[in-house]
């Protein structure tokens, strides 16, 4: 076993795991959950091995609030489940236990062994890449399997140390991701590493590190290997962390938004009226703010903004076929979607109100008689009209537009009368134009 010394570089060597006893770590069980505590309490009043690790213990040694917590432990699904009558196991690809306390959730997985060249009844590996993964081992065998070294650190119950076997501490040190083992297999094992090298490089502010990051820029196209609802879910996390404007820079720097997004990142790399397209970004930095703010954020409004581009163009096309402006917008949400599904895999309980969100952008026009009164009554008005307000700051739609619905919406009864009488006013000249190809969305 490897001595602690402060001074030296916190890595790990053959002799053994880097050992860091409780007086010269920060992290302290106050800190941890209470139901993460039970979980590890009760696995070792049972003779089992039970162990923090993960994101937890990286997020407390950095001084951060954990999301969550995350057990590991020498103990099978199936024994897990017979010391917690709260237990459910679940996965295929990776067999894991949920132990529940109401609405926390505390994931035990036990550990795994062996490497991707090792093939039999519980692990399964096509083309490089891991389908299933249920072969038992040690807990250095588990180390040596996970993705990043910083994400392979060990808080013991026992006796509250910490384990290294990979070098985490030192990386953490450095602000530096590194994946374990040779990058390009591992990222070929599982290509949804790429998005979490991404991920953790913006949440941490940590640099990849070069070996690490050199293959981002050359396997982008596995990620269509991955099961499109699986993308779903990981682009959540991604944009739904406080740092959706700098990953989704990061994402378009390696080439890896093209191959999740393709019609978006066409759209993005011309102009608009020889002016660059910045909407997304506007979008995913006021998503941002929101999150930093504690205010809610929902999943069909960062698709909404994520697919509008190509939306949007498909929908002028449309307009200059003599498509009417409802049916051109149908179409088009309808067209875009169809080839965004087999890439990211949207739930219509998403996919329903982002395309009414798009819908509402031509009712937003409409601003006489009761229509605005109604209008504003709509389940999805608000969403709609933060989509109309981010148009135009954009630069995409009309900000008069914008502030006539912010005003409306301030107003009292009588004044919204008077706005709408108005609006109504301002608009007869313009209706005995001729019908031009401009658009009725466009600005």
């Amino acid at each position: 076993m490897q001595e602690y010394d402060p001074e030296a570089p916190r890595t790990s060597t053959a002799a053994g795991p880097l050992i860091v006893p409780r007086p010269e770590h920060n992290i302290s069980r106050a800190n941890i959950s209470e139901q993460a505590l039970k979980v590890l309490y009760k696995l070792k009043q049972e003779g089992f091995a039970a162990h923090l690790v993960g994101g937890g213990v990286r997020d407390l040694l950095l001084g951060h609030e954990p999301k969550d917590f995350d057990v590991a432990t020498d103990a099978t699904p199936e024994q897990v489940r017979q010391v917690f009558r709260n237990c459910r196991l679940i996965g295929r690809r990776f067999r894991l236990a949920h132990v529940h306390f109401g609405r926390e959730i505390i994931e035990v997985a036990t550990f795994r062994a062996g490497g991707a060249d090792d093939v039999d009844a519980e692990r399964h590996v096509e083309n490089g890449m891991i389908l299933r993964d249920n072969v038992y081992g040690s807990i250095e065998e588990d180390a040596l399997r996970r993705d990043f070294t910083i994400n392979a650190l060990y808080y013991n119950i026992n006796d509250f140390s910490l384990i290294d076997y990979t070098g985490g501490i030192n990386d953490l040190r450095n602000g530096q991701l590194r994946l374990i083992g040779d990058p390009t297999r591992r990222y070929r094992e599982d290509p949804v590493r790429m998005l979490r090298a991404v991920r953790f490089a913006c949440k941490l502010g940590f640099a990849v590190e070069p070996d690490s990051e050199r293959p981002l820029f050359e396997l982008g196209h596995l990620l269509g290997d991955i099961a499109a609802a699986r993308l779903f879910d990981e682009l959540i996390k991604l944009f739904h962390t406080g740092y959706g404007l700098e990953t989704f820079e990061k994402l378009r720097h390696y080439g890896l938004f093209g191959y999740l997004f393709p019609a978006t990142e066409t759209c993005l790399a011309q102009e608009d009226h020889a002016f660059p397209i910045t909407f997304v970004s506007r979008g995913l930095r006021t998503t941002d703010e929101r999150i930093a703010q504690g205010k809610p954020v929902a999943p069909f409004f960062l698709y909404a903004v994520l697919l509008w581009e190509p939306v949007r163009q498909r929908y002028e096309q449309l307009l200059a076929k003599g498509t009417v402006d409802t049916d051109a917008m149908l179409q088009a949400a309808d067209e875009v979607c169809a080839r965004q599904q087999p890439l990211v895999s949207i739930p219509k309980r998403y996919s329903l109100p982002m395309r009414e969100i798009w819908y509402l952008q031509l009712r937003l026009l409409q601003r006489d008689g009761k229509r605005p009164s109604r209008l504003i009554g709509h389940p999805r008005f608000r969403a709609a009209y933060d989509f109309l307000v981010l148009r135009a700051e954009a630069g995409e739609a009309d900000p008069e537009l914008a502030d006539w619905w912010t005003r409306y919406q301030e107003a009292d009864p009588a004044n919204r009368t008077t706005m709408i009488e108005g609006s109504v006013k301002r608009k007869r000249p313009r209706r005995r134009r001729k019908p031009a190809a401009a658009s009725p969305i466009a600005g």
